[in-house]
């Protein structure tokens, strides 16, 4: 129920055409989700701050790739960062990064599973 209630209010708070700008970040949002390393560095970060090596390890590839994704992740406003000592924590960009990541992983499941989605 709430998860329905939040999808009207936002169709509601959105008007009828969409920008050219909001077009192109939503592309560039889904784009960043086309990938499974992303994917799975993004799931990492849903409840946690985590370093490159780490989200590297989670991930399941080298730290250099992992950086490279991060700093796309970064530029597509998905992901932020922040020092601590040598070292820099990754953290998701907000809770509509995390809504949608979720919506995604949803209906992910139903496609997986074969379960009838939700109306």
């Amino acid at each position: 129920m709430a998860r329905a209630h939040h999808a009207e209010s936002a169709a509601q708070a959105h008007p009828e055409g969409l920008s050219s700008q909001q077009v192109t970040a939503a592309v560039t949002s889904f784009t960043m989700l086309a990938d499974p390393t992303r994917v799975r560095m993004l799931w990492a970060l849903r409840d946690r701050e985590l370093d490159v090596a780490s989200l590297a390890a989670l991930a399941d590839c080298r730290p250099t790739v992992a950086s490279q994704h991060l700093s796309k992740l970064r530029l597509a406003g998905l992901v932020e960062a922040t020092r601590d000592g040598r070292r820099m924590l990754y953290r998701l960009r907000g809770s509509h990064v995390r809504a949608l990541l979720g919506e995604a992983l949803f209906h992910a499941d139903h496609q997986v599973s074969g379960t009838p989605t939700h109306d």
